[in-house]
């Protein structure tokens, strides 16, 4: 093969597997957002900005959320030891479904310093959507807790979502269609149906039956009649 023809057909191989990743890759919409933090900490109530990123990554049946933090949103009046502090949060789910996704991050990895900004480790969780369609997802509540008290963190100026992503709910359906044989029947019908289609046909026989035995009744009687007649004196 020249050289020319093995640079053409790489092109194409290319092309085609960048074709691919877009058709696989999940149709999403990502923004960082500035959300002002109110937290509630055991000296009093501090206030701070933070933009928040939220990333999403097909795991199997879900995605797993990551939330990112690019400022420190509030302080405490001592150092805090390597590993002391624990962050957690809630990411707000809206959309095809609505649900609060619980992410947690590793404790910090470094001391830090009294009356400085803590900054929070990425936080991580898994969503696994229970609809298809388009969700998004906002930052919520962030927890802090170090050294035995709880610093909540609420977000006050109402943030926009981070991230909108379209997602498919596992096995790809919207909303479960009823299926004959859980009580539900396919068909309507006009009479209730208390067993399988062969105790219609039963009922069905039996009519037959009892139809044709009151004809022979009859036949029965009408020939006993006439002999009684003959063997009249």
């Amino acid at each position: 093969m020249s050289d020319r023809k093995r640079s053409t057909a790489l092109a194409l191989a290319s092309a085609a597997a960048a074709s691919a990743v877009l058709l696989t890759a999940p149709a999403a919409h990502a923004a960082v957002i500035d959300v002002e933090y109110n937290c509630q900490t055991p000296i009093g109530d501090k206030s701070a900005v933070s933009p928040i990123d939220i990333k999403a990554v097909k795991e199997g049946d879900g995605y797993k959320l990551t939330m990112s933090f690019q400022r420190g949103v509030s302080s405490s009046p001592i150092e805090l030891g390597k590993g002391a502090m624990s962050p957690s949060a809630v990411i707000l789910a809206d959309g095809a479904e609505k649900v609060s996704v619980p992410v947690s991050g590793a404790p910090n990895s470094e001391a830090v310093p009294a009356n400085t900004p803590i900054r929070i480790t990425d936080l991580s969780g898994t969503y696994t959507p229970k609809k298809s369609g388009k969700v998004t997802f906002t930052a919520g509540v962030l927890t802090i807790k170090a050294m035995g008290t709880t610093t909540t963190c609420t977000p006050g100026n109402s943030p926009k979502p981070s991230l909108e992503l379209e997602v498919t709910a596992a096995g790809g359906a919207k909303d479960p269609a009823p299926q004959p044989g859980n009580g539900q029947s396919s068909a309507p019908s006009t009479l209730p149906q208390t067993g399988p289609a062969e105790s219609a046909i039963a009922l069905g026989t039996l009519g037959a039956t009892v139809v044709l035995s009151g004809a022979a009744g009859v036949l029965w009687l009408t020939r006993r009649g006439r002999q009684a007649q003959r063997t009249r004196p």
